[in-house]
């Protein structure tokens, strides 16, 4: 590696961390994740939105070998009623947990996900853009040193507003206190 490469050289101002080599451990993270203590009930946000595609769909039902025609035959899923490609729970449900981590909320932070109860609330089409809506309903120190509980209510919206699902996750979150063993 050159010294050029190992030299860096941030803003002028005195505010942004100055990197003189490529060590690591010298580099502080871009995106952390909350604590269990940053996270109160009441506290909430919105995760960005995302197209489920028919790509999402054909490689989910190879993937996990949901081969039900309701997810495969278009004519199978209108037979039920259906006005599309009709996607499964299971996904709609991957899907929004993919944006929840793309937020970067528990990077780093989250330990566990312990339990949660979920409801489809209405049916998610290729096509249907989504994204949830994240309310923290309950934070509280673990009988772990170091960790917390984390209660929470996620709402999945489609493009038009309608509350598609809703799932209530508990996860194990870290804490201020927290000391990593090892």
């Amino acid at each position: 590696m050159t010294e050029k490469r190992k030299a860096r050289l941030t803003a002028a101002d005195g505010n942004v961390p100055r990197v003189t080599t490529l060590d690591p451990s010298t580099v502080p993270f871009l995106a952390h994740g909350l604590t269990w203590e940053e996270t109160p009930a009441g506290y909430a946000f919105r995760t960005a939105a995302r197209t489920v595609t028919e790509t999402d769909l054909m490689g989910f039902v190879a993937l996990c070998g949901f081969t039900e025609p309701l997810f495969l035959d278009a004519r199978n899923a209108a037979e039920g009623g259906y006005t599309g490609r009709l996607v499964p729970g299971s996904l709609t449900f991957c899907l929004a947990e993919g944006l929840v981590m793309q937020t970067n909320a528990i990077h780093g932070t989250g330990m566990a996900f312990m339990h949660m109860e979920l409801d489809v609330k209405k049916p998610v089409y290729v096509g249907d853009t989504i994204e949830v809506v994240v309310e923290i309903t309950e934070s509280r120190a673990s009988s772990r040193a170091g960790t917390g509980i984390v209660t929470a209510r996620n709402t999945v919206f489609n493009q038009k507003g309608d509350a598609v699902m809703e799932y209530t996750p508990v996860r194990m979150i870290r804490g201020r206190d927290f000391v990593a063993k090892g």
